[in-house]
């Protein structure tokens, strides 16, 4: 068994689906309404049209930028309240009971847990039937599947843009194409939260009628994200209170948020193509080196329709939650399986979607690439990963 070398003073933060840096962008716009620009935006005085005006602003910019007017975006506290807020507000604005029954909602096997848990909570609540559709062996919503599943009967159906753990851009314009021929009076949601880095969001998510995005997923501050709503929808809000965000959405806003927000989407779109084609020659040139060093080793979905940040690996003989634990010992930042709160990890209902069994959807592990990741980041993976697989095996 070959040990893995100690070296205390160097890491690789390969986790950027998770999270990234804050920009120098964001933290520079966000500055002075975290100190002397405080106010409430909300009130009636100069120091409260101040932060309304500043929000105002952001909004327009994130709306811009998204393909949207300014009074179609609901701020959030990030992607989940937004998926949220789609799927359970969404759903309640458009469908109020009546006589054809609860109805249906359809939503690809592959979500975040934060769209399955609000797909399984509005079915509980509204006796609605839940349709979940399988993936096809490349990591894509599986059409026909999505055909069988969608009749006159579904009033939302949800499909992501990019998946969080394979990397692999869903056929949107197919989706919509399907729902809107299987279940004309649906709602069309996507959870665009790992769009937004890698590719045109405002052009991708053109079809569907609510569109999610969460900021730290592009170097914006955690806790901000928006809904955009498009083509007429609306959403029944799901906080109550003082009726902010045109009564969609009550609480007092965080114009830090939102200035943020918006600087750092603007740095992203402005950076966009150079960033992708750097990061796609080092996710590549990881992938490629490690195929050739490790063997029993599957890459999950095809380049072509991945984003340029995601390299998902299923490793035989590994067992995907003692992988990150050794990585992270040998300075490597990765993930695997669906996370929960305690930082456990259990097989994937993402590979388990591609019909993978259990000891398969148990050997995959993703790195994560993005704008701050450098040759040195895949330097260091390609010496120690082979290191600690190795050791796994053995």
């Amino acid at each position: 068994m070959t040990a893995v070398r100690p070296d205390a003073g160097r890491r690789a933060y390969l986790d950027h689906a998770a999270t990234t840096p804050l920009r120098p962008e964001a933290l520079e716009a966000m500055l002075p309404f975290l100190t002397a620009e405080f106010a409430n935006p909300s009130g009636a005085h100069a120091e409260s049209r101040r932060a309304r005006k500043a929000l105002d602003d952001a909004r327009e910019r994130i709306a811009e930028l998204l393909g949207a007017g300014p009074g179609d975006v609901v701020l959030t506290s990030g992607g989940t309240e937004a998926d949220d807020l789609a799927v359970q507000g969404g759903w309640d604005a458009a469908w109020d009971g009546g006589p054809e029954g609860p109805g249906a909602v359809v939503c690809a096997a592959m979500e975040h847990h934060a769209v399955l848990e609000a797909c399984r909570a509005l079915a509980r609540r509204t006796g609605a039937e839940l349709r979940l559709v399988p993936s096809d062996a490349d990591g894509r919503v599986d059409l026909a599947a999505l055909a069988d599943a969608c009749d006159p009967g579904v009033r939302l159906v949800s499909v992501m843009t990019v998946n969080n753990e394979l990397g692999t851009v869903q056929p949107l314009a197919e989706v919509a194409r399907v729902a809107g021929e299987r279940s004309p009076s649906a709602l069309l949601h996507t959870d665009a939260v790992q769009a937004v880095p890698w590719l045109d969001a405002a052009a991708v998510t053109a079809p569907a009628d609510l569109v999610s995005v969460s900021a730290h997923k592009f170097g914006g501050p955690k806790g901000s994200g928006a809904l955009v709503l498009r083509r007429g929808a609306t959403v029944r809000p799901r906080i109550g209170g003082g009726g902010q965000e045109r009564g969609r959405r009550s609480g007092t806003p965080d114009v830090a948020g939102a200035v943020g927000t918006a600087a750092a989407l603007s740095a992203t779109v402005a950076e966009r193509n150079a960033t992708v084609a750097r990061v796609r020659a080092l996710r590549d040139r990881l992938g490629d080196g490690l195929a050739g060093r490790l063997g029993g080793v599957t890459e999950s979905g095809r380049r072509q329709d991945r984003v340029a940040g995601i390299l998902h690996l299923r490793i035989d003989g590994v067992e995907s939650e003692a992988l990150v634990v050794l990585l992270d010992e040998a300075g490597i930042a990765a993930s695997a399986g669906a996370a929960c709160s305690s930082g456990a990890v259990g097989p994937s209902h993402v590979l388990a979607s591609l019909g993978l069994g259990p000891e398969a959807a148990s050997s995959g592990v993703r790195f994560s690439l993005g704008g701050t990741t450098t040759d040195a980041d895949v330097d260091h993976a390609l010496d120690r990963v082979p290191q600690v697989v190795e050791r796994l095996r053995n």
